[in-house]
Parts: C-alpha cells; sequence; structure tokens
C-alpha cells in the first residue's frame, strides 16, 4: 500500500528527530510491503525566517492533501531568538495553533506509559512505580480558552486582560464519543475531568459526556475534579486509563503525565479529526540547546509514527512491531542521554534509531 506523508521537520531537533522516524517506517515498508512517500513542508521558526509567518496556506494546503502529517518541534529559546520579539500570532507555536484548526483536529491523544526499564527514571515513590501506569489523555484541541475570544483593554484606568472559555455541546459530544471509542479497546475506563463546581463550561461537559456514556454501556465513567485529578496522577497513576478533558486542562495534564514516566523524550501523541486524518509528533519540545549534536532521543517521535501507522493507516500489525522494537532496545539497555543510568550502553540519536530498525 502507498502512503503519503506531510513532513514538517520544524526547529531545534525536530529534523533529527523526524529523519530517524522516517528511517524506521521506511523500514516498516520494505518488512510489510508498503510505500511511504514523503513531502517536507515548513512550520515554525524555519517558516518565519524563510516566509514571515509560521504557517503558510501553501504549506497547509500541502498537509491537507497527505494521507497523515508527521511532526517534530517547533520553538526556540525563549527571550533569546527574534521569534519571540514578534506578535503571539506570529511566533513559531501559532503555527501549532493554525495548522490544527485549519486541518480540524479535534482530539489529542497523549499515552504515558511507563516501561520497565525506565522505572528508575520515574521521580515518584518506589511502590508507586513497581505498580505502573498506562494510560491515555483525550485532550479537546480545538475549543476553550485557547481558541476565545481575548483582548487587553483599559478598563476604568486599569489594563485587563480577558480570554473567553467557551465550549458548545457539539465539540463535547465529539470528543467524549472518541474517548469512549478508544476505552472500548483498552480497559474500558473513562475518567472525564473538569472543574463543574466553579464553571459553566464544565456542567455542561459533566451532562454531555454523561449523555455519551449511554451509548458504551460496558465503559465505566467517572467524574474527577482537575485540581484532584493533578493530585492522583502523582498520588496512584495506575488508576487512569483513559482520561477526558478540555483544552487546557489536557494542555496542563498530559505534561504532568510525560514527566512521571521518566522522560518527555518517550511519549508520543498524535492529533485526530473526525475520519483517520492525523497529526503525530512527540510530547517535548525543540530543544534548541542540544539541537544538532546528535543526543535527541528519537523515540517519542517514532512511536509517533507507530501511532500514525495505527490510527491513519489502521496497520495494527506494523504498530505493533514498532513499539515491540522499543521495548526490546530498551530491554538491551540501549539508551539515549536523557535516560541514561549506570551500566547502559550509551548512543546518540542516529544510533538509537538503527538500533530500533535493526531489531524490526
Amino acid at each position: 500500500m502507498n502512503f503519503n506523508v506531510a513532513v514538517i521537520p520544524g526547529d531545534g531537533i525536530g529534523p533529527e528527530i523526524v529523519r530517524e522516524a522516517q528511517k524506521v517506517l521506511d523500514a516498516v515498508g520494505t518488512k510489510f510491503g508498503h510505500v511511504f512517500n514523503y513531502t517536507e513542508v515548513d512550520m515554525g521558526g524555519v517558516s518565519i525566517d524563510k516566509h514571515g509567518v509560521p504557517l503558510t496556506d501553501e504549506a497547509l494546503a500541502t498537509a491537507q492533501k497527505s494521507d497523515a502529517v508527521l511532526l517534530g518541534a517547533v520553538g526556540g529559546v525563549v527571550g533569546k531568538d527574534s521569534w519571540y520579539e514578534l506578535p503571539p500570532n506570529l511566533r513559531p507555536e501559532a503555527g501549532l495553533l493554525a495548522i490544527r484548526k485549519g486541518l480540524n483536529l479535534f482530539a489529542n491523544l497523549r499515552p504515558a506509559y511507563l516501561y520497565k526499564e525506565l522505572k528508575g527514571a520515574c521521580p515518584l515513590k518506589e511502590e508507586v512505580a513497581d505498580a505502573g501506569f498506562d494510560m491515555i489523555i483525550v485532550r479537546e484541541l480545538t475549543g476553550g480558552l485557547y481558541f476565545g475570544e481575548r483582548k487587553t483593554e483599559e478598563v476604568d484606568g486599569v489594563l485587563t486582560a480577558t480570554d473567553t472559555l467557551t465550549y458548545n455541546e457539539n465539540e463535547i459530544r465529539r470528543i467524549a464519543k472518541k474517548a469512549f471509542e478508544i476505552a472500548m479497546k483498552r480497559r474500558k475506563n473513562v475518567i472525564s475531568v473538569d472543574k463543574s463546581n466553579v464553571l459553566d463550561s464544565s456542567r455542561l461537559w459533566d451532562k454531555v459526556v454523561n449523555e455519551v456514556a449511554k451509548d458504551y454501556p460496558e465503559v465505566t465513567l467517572t467524574h474527577m475534579l482537575v485540581d484532584n485529578c493533578a493530585m492522583q496522577l502523582v498520588k496512584d497513576p495506575a488508576q487512569f486509563d483513559v482520561v477526558v478533558t478540555e483544552n487546557m486542562f489536557g494542555d496542563i495534564l498530559s505534561d504532568e503525565a510525560s514527566m512521571i514516566t521518566g522522560s518527555i523524550g518517550m511519549l508520543s501523541s498524535a492529533s485526530l479529526r473526525e475520519d483517520k486524518f492525523g497529526l503525530y509528533e512527540p510530547s517535548h519540545g525543540a530543544a534548541p540547546d542540544i539541537a544538532g549534536q546528535n543526543k535527541a532521543n528519537p523515540i517519542a517521535t517514532i512511536l509517533s509514527a507507530a501511532m500514525m501507522l495505527r490510527y491513519s493507516f489502521d496497520l495494527d500489525k506494523e504498530a505493533d512491531a514498532v513499539e515491540k522494537a522499543v521495548e526490546k532496545v530498551l530491554e538491551d539497555n540501549i539508551r539515549t542521554v536523557d535516560i541514561m543510568s549506570d551500566g547502559m550502553t550509551l548512543v546518540g540519536c542516529k544510533e538509537m534509531g538503527d538500533e530500533i530498525v535493526n531489531r524490526l
């Protein structure tokens, strides 16, 4: 089978980690009889330097015509790059918001899984790490506070900023449906996270999620306030299977979940719309301080490519093979610097990609 992938290397370590993910995809193609065709697209700081904007209309159109998008990372060092002297809508990260909106990517999936080989890197208590955890956070991506009306104005002589948090029932219903569909393929447990004791938007969230739950009687639904969820993630992460929540809460909680795995360099993510199209990227940033030094961990990007195989291309067997190859590398004590410990074999970004390919 042939698949057309729009590739966005981006900034910092982005080109390095994307290169290794493409290497793994090509190895999958050779092994299973597929062809992956890549079209490179500029986004982020590199697009600002070339075109004056973080995402051009042409770049978005190329992404729209593809079967899926593979993204590295965008951004630089805040306070040091000229990119951050620009207005917010022209900075690198604005490209992310624009492509998510332009592609109608409403569901962000962020798995958080503790590999047994990395338990020592988990910052939680030993007994908590020993119990392990395997969760996926389903974050609504195109509504809420990040996309509401905003303004800064003078009110009664005082400079005042306003950001508007808005959700409608259709936005909530489609993200809830996605969460329940994922739960049916996992342990059939959904925890819906909100702030319904304070926010009207959260009270509507509760109402709609409860309505959707009726269509999935096999799935257990629990509601949890966001502050309690933040606490429970570090107290007892094993209780979580599928977490569904709104945009800002999901942004914060998914970063918290990523750190308890031991390294954000291990975590993949997918952003999906209602068909099988998706954008796949690592959860970490552009890490400009190590760019070009062959130090980056490409595993999160490689696992994101595995998610692409599974969710956009329905290649479950191929996705399993990539994930098992990653596990085998860890079992063989091969590490990049971010997950290195005594007695392990240290490799660079390129070499880690080679080791994963070898185990395919």
